[in-house]
């Protein structure tokens, strides 16, 4: 899931990337918006709880990504905006920050 704040005054947006596995120890967010650079998501203490990442994005692009669950497996998002092809022959979730 993406939630997505938009500011009035500011060319940027607040997406916070939500990936819920129960059963997961480590997911990373892989973006082209991080250099394709693992990025840990957290996890509140509290038991069946989401990890969660929050980064700001520059306003009306689209962005490449994919999930990395446990160093095993590439996961995408169910709530993405959109799926392109990548060279792996299978698909990147993308975000779009248009308004």
């Amino acid at each position: 899931m993406i939630e997505k704040k938009f500011f009035k005054t500011k060319d940027e947006v607040d997406v916070t990337f939500v990936y819920q596995n129960d059963d997961a120890q480590e997911v990373l967010v892989v973006g082209d918006f991080n250099d394709w650079e693992p990025t840990p998501m957290t996890r509140a203490q509290k038991a069946g709880s989401p990890f969660r990442l929050k980064v700001r994005l520059p306003k009306d692009g689209e962005f490449q990504f994919r999930y990395r669950v446990d160093g095993q497996s590439w996961v995408n998002d169910d709530g993405a905006d959109a799926y392109w092809p990548n060279e792996y022959g299978e698909t990147n979730s993308v975000v779009n920050t248009r308004a």
